[in-house]
């Protein structure tokens, strides 16, 4: 978990350590974040994110651990670290009868930006009258997002952003995050949306019960943990026999048969491109091939998925959380 030579190191956590009521909730965590990137923090509710991102900011304190952020001990420089850390939290709120802009003026500082350029940026301009009760999901969530950024913050933490939104918000809101990406503003996102994560972040961080299990970039974390691919097309065309036989035979190929009317080839993701060779060099290409490769979700649910706990004897098992958001607890 080195920095690349020549960064700047925004975040940096060695052996972090945080309990509650004798329980474990962060459990050695080391963590590394460096300027301009979207490190996406992803995990089962219950896996110390939360806990993680709280002792960052120096809303609560670690049993043990060394943190350093944009320099500073959370811990000890809260109010120094303010003026260069936005965030949106998990709780977030704001009165009802407060209105965008009275928002605006209330959270600004004198490091403050143009409070008008960002309601533009995330498309909240005919909104700035409007009191925070009238706003949709979506709407209060870029809000939080003009509030994150309106002091300049030198880093941004986004924690559980789009928990709640409808497909629509949650799309706006993704937008106003790339936005942010796109500028070079670092970010640390808090997720137990792994499409989330895999569509925004540079880098993930997978959590669970405290500890980190693996991070890399998404395509990283897919190829380890999901590194197979499925191929399939009709059985219609000429040699079928000898094209299966040849299929086999590729780079890649574990298994290929015949089921229910079409070829099946499983395999790596090396398998692709000499499948799809084999097929253009017999001048035969299915008009109805079909590519099945897993994302970040299907390569990380069962590793990131708290184990299923046992049943007691004579009772009748439960079916396992199929989602992330299912296997709550402490955060």
């Amino acid at each position: 978990m080195t920095n690349t030579p020549g960064t700047e190191e925004v975040v940096r956590v060695r052996g972090l350590r945080k309990s509650y009521a004798g329980r474990t909730v962060v459990d050695g965590l080391d963590l590394d974040v460096d300027a301009g990137e979207v490190v996406g923090l992803i995990g089962a509710n219950g896996a110390g994110k939360t806990t993680t991102v709280e002792c960052l900011q120096g809303l609560c304190h670690p049993d043990s651990g060394v943190i350093s952020v944009l320099g500073c001990d959370p811990a000890h420089d809260v109010a120094r670290l303010r003026t260069m850390v936005g965030s949106q939290l998990q709780d977030s709120g704001l009165p009802d009868r407060l209105r965008v802009g009275e928002a605006l003026a209330l959270f600004a500082t004198g490091r403050a930006r143009d409070g008008d350029d960002l309601l533009a940026q995330f498309g909240l301009t005919e909104r700035r009258r409007s009191a925070f009760a009238s706003l949709s999901g979506g709407e209060r969530q870029r809000l939080f997002l003009v509030l994150a950024l309106l002091n300049r913050p030198r880093l941004v933490i986004l924690d559980e952003l789009t928990q709640g939104l409808d497909p629509a918000a949650r799309r706006d809101v993704w937008a106003a995050v790339a936005q942010l990406r796109d500028s070079g503003t670092t970010v640390l996102l808090v997720t137990h949306e792994l499409d989330e994560a895999e569509v925004l972040c540079s880098r993930v961080v997978a959590m669970r019960a405290g500890r980190v299990l693996d991070q890399g970039t998404p395509r990283e974390l897919m190829a380890r943990h999901a590194p197979s691919t499925t191929i399939s097309f009709g059985a219609t065309l000429r040699d079928l026999d000898s094209l299966v036989a040849a299929l086999r035979g590729l780079p890649g190929v574990v298994e290929v048969g015949v089921a229910a009317g079409r070829v099946v080839v499983r395999g790596d993701r090396v398998s692709i491109p000499y499948v799809g060779a084999e097929l253009v060099r017999r001048g035969e290409v299915p008009p109805d091939l079909d590519l099945e490769l897993p994302g970040l979700t299907g390569a990380l649910l069962s590793l990131l998925e708290p184990p299923a706990a046992t049943a007691p004897s004579g009772a009748a098992s439960s079916a396992a959380p199929t989602t992330l958001t299912q296997a709550g607890a402490v955060r």
